[in-house]
């Protein structure tokens, strides 16, 4: 399974922000799908994720701002970003791996989107 990620851009502090992620090589059929992002400096952290069954699960700084999504006939998982402060300014990552009931931890994820830059301006 090969990812990339797009939608990455510069917006200002409330605006939104929709990120999408792609496969062109596989299908997301069976997989778990989420969303990382990692600041200069900083371990790269969860953001989103959804499962096969399409239960989400996010990180409590983004709660009720994003929405993670999946899209199984176009093979795409999406990142609705509402809101947007400057502490969400990352690189964003897509993720992916076969199976449900994953959790939140990085090394669970075998397959990486290559990452799209959000930067939100005060």
């Amino acid at each position: 399974v090969q990812l990339q990620a797009s939608g990455g851009g510069l917006v200002q502090a409330g605006d939104s922000l929709r990120l999408s992620c792609t496969t062109s090589r596989g299908t997301f059929s069976g997989y778990t799908l989420a969303w990382f992002r990692q600041n200069p400096g900083k371990e790269r952290e969860f953001v989103a994720r959804i499962d096969w069954n399409r239960s989400t699960y996010y990180t409590d700084s983004v709660k009720g701002r994003f929405t993670i999504s999946r899209d199984t006939a176009k093979n795409t998982v999406s990142l609705q970003m509402n809101s947007l402060k400057s502490e969400d300014t990352a690189v964003y990552y897509c993720a992916a791996v076969l199976g449900i009931g994953i959790g939140i931890e990085e090394n669970e994820y075998t397959y990486w989107g290559q990452g799209t830059l959000v930067t939100v301006s005060s």
